[in-house]
């Protein structure tokens, strides 16, 4: 009997994992042109595009609120170190235009209108593994506007977010294979500081950015601006070819 019932669980198990799909979306976009408070009055350009997972599953509310969260804080001009309240994004838009009108009252030689960009689209999506690529600019005066791509990884079967050690059996290993494909790009000899070409990573010491993104093609490492250089010089990109890091990978990407 033990044997009979540890083999329908097998078989149970098999069945389950054979029947998980891909997580669907629907794309939604949205931008200040749609707000009543625009109507008849000036308004900053918002425009907003990003995805949703389909149905009502736990699953799809838990990652639907994480990509809502980013497009909300995405917008915030407050001091609040908690960042947004707003109940939902068209709350987060309104909040931007009041500011902005606020602004606009208080300095009225401003010159330059704000504006704010934001998508979230999947760069990977399959059973074992969702990508996201969560893009923001924002200019609300001064000399220049603030910009990040961020990314977002989850497990399709349960919304949890995934960090290196879900992905990677080895983060160490990995983290050494982009050391080396970072000082190939940049022209910085393994027997010098990882600063020596006026890079700024603290300590000296290479280290991994908090998200990476993940397509068919490569895994993205992302620097923002101010991260490990200045505002002039960029973002810094790193793309290492999915077939250099299989052997490591905990998840399968498939091409």
């Amino acid at each position: 009997m033990n044997n009979k019932f540890f083999l329908v669980l097998i078989c149970l198990a098999i069945i389950t994992t054979s029947c998980r799909k891909e997580l669907t979306f629907e794309t939604v976009t949205t931008s200040s042109n749609e707000l009543s408070i625009c109507n008849n009055a000036t308004c900053p350009e918002i425009d907003i595009e990003y995805v949703q997972v389909s149905g009502t599953t736990e699953t799809a509310q838990i990652i639907n609120e994480s990509i809502e969260y980013f497009v909300k804080q995405s917008m915030y001009l407050g001091e609040n170190e908690t960042g947004s309240s707003a109940e939902n994004i068209t709350q987060a838009m309104t909040e931007f235009v009041e500011i902005y009108r606020l602004h606009s009252a208080e300095f009225p030689d401003l010159t330059a209108e704000y504006f704010v960009e934001i998508t979230v689209l999947p760069s990977y999506n399959s059973k074992e593994l969702l990508s996201l690529s969560c893009r923001n600019y924002l200019y609300a005066g001064g000399a220049h506007g603030n910009g990040s791509l961020q990314f977002k990884n989850f497990d399709p079967k349960d919304g949890r977010e995934l960090y290196y050690e879900d992905v990677f059996d080895d983060v160490a290993a990995f983290e050494a294979l982009a050391e080396n494909k970072f000082r190939s790009q940049q022209n910085i000899p393994t027997n010098t500081s990882i600063n020596a070409t006026g890079f700024r990573f603290e300590d000296g010491k290479f280290y991994l950015p908090e998200t990476f993104g993940v397509s068919k093609e490569f895994i993205t490492l992302q620097y923002n601006a101010y991260e490990i250089a200045s505002y002039a010089a960029g973002p810094t990109v790193v793309e290492i070819p999915i077939s250099e890091v299989k052997e490591l990978l905990k998840i399968p990407i498939k091409d």
